[in-house]
């Protein structure tokens, strides 16, 4: 158990915080930009074999390396890579078995001389399948028994003490990024293919949830353009969307009529007994398609300062899209 002297430590926090934060921070950047030399003709080759995989792509490590591993599975499955992960220990206590005859295995180790690394590396190889190295030692027992090494040496941790992975396991993250990025643009993946795998949340609300998927529960508040100003207020507050549309006799869009066009007509004296909804109307107004996605309604919505768009195709009135909606399904 540590005992700190509280002058001490006061008279650390007094500038040393900072100064080891920052010093971390470089050697993390440092671990990054070091990774530029090792992008090389065993990297596309990596991304070449990555990308041909008629399997799987299994991930495995120890330690740390094991956690990496995880996140770098998680990325690839996301982003069109079918993977799974391995715990290197796990695997030679019965959970080699997922290992299937097409997959690729990426090995992950700093030191590439762990006691698990060594027991698994001689059983993927009689499996006969590729195995890519992700290690920090490139003359090590993993290195030397890989089918591919992916560079990931760092000159130091940014541990004090040079023990706890950090730089290394920062930069065995990035190369699992550059990997993944680099097969997304090899495969041609899009953001319609990242919204099959992301259903779920705003993100994936952001890129699937459509704009009929909105107005559709709404009411769809309509008048005719000779219609009274009172038969306009009576419309808009009972469909209670702060609006209406205003259509000719076969549905087209002509206008809408906000209830902030009523206020502003009422500060101008217009008589109410006189006026249609053809003489107040916004004609031309901010229309989006049924089948573009909401988050574009979100955008128009935020460009323009209103609360409302309405819904058309081909000059036909569908519907209104309120600011609402896109508040329900979180994605303001």
């Amino acid at each position: 158990m540590f005992i700190v002297n509280t002058l001490i430590l006061s008279t650390y926090m007094a500038g040393s915080v900072t100064q080891v934060a920052l010093k971390t921070i470089a050697l993390e950047a440092a671990s990054i930009s070091g990774l530029a030399e090792y992008i090389n003709a065993d990297f596309e080759k990596a991304v070449q074999t990555i990308a041909q995989c008629k399997g799987r792509i299994v991930v495995s490590g120890i330690g740390k390396s094991a956690i990496i591993a995880q996140k770098i599975v998680a990325t690839f499955n996301s982003t069109g890579t079918p993977s799974i992960f391995l715990h290197a220990a796990d695997a030679i206590h019965g959970d080699l078995g997922m290992v299937q005859q097409e997959d690729v295995v990426i090995i992950i180790s700093k030191s590439g001389e762990s006691p698990e690394i060594k027991v698994l590396v001689p059983l993927i190889r009689n499996f006969k399948n590729p195995i890519i190295a992700i290690v920090g030692n490139t003359g090590s027992y993993l290195a030397k028994n890989a089918n591919i090494i992916l560079n990931t040496t760092v000159e130091q941790e940014a541990c004090p003490n040079n023990l706890a992975p950090t730089t290394s396991t920062t930069a065995q993250m990035v190369m699992g990024d550059v990997l993944a990025v680099c097969l997304m643009e090899l495969k041609g993946f899009q953001p319609d293919d990242f919204a099959k795998f992301h259903p779920g949340g705003q993100l994936g609300k952001k890129l699937y949830l459509k704009c009929v998927d909105l107005y559709a529960g709404n009411a769809k508040p309509k008048v005719l353009a000779t219609q009274s100003l009172k038969e306009v207020i009576v419309e808009i507050s009972s469909k209670q969307l702060g609006i209406t549309a205003v259509v000719n006799e076969q549905g087209n869009l002509l206008g809408i009529i906000t209830d902030g066009d009523l206020r502003r007509m009422l500060e101008k004296n217009v008589s109410i007994e006189k006026s249609t909804a053809g003489d107040i109307m916004t004609k031309n107004p901010k229309t989006i398609g049924p089948d573009e996605l909401a988050v574009e309604a979100l955008d128009l919505l935020r460009k323009y300062g209103i609360s409302q768009l309405a819904v058309s195709a081909a000059g036909k009135y569908l519907g209104i899209v309120h600011v609402h909606d896109l508040i329900r399904e979180g994605l303001i």
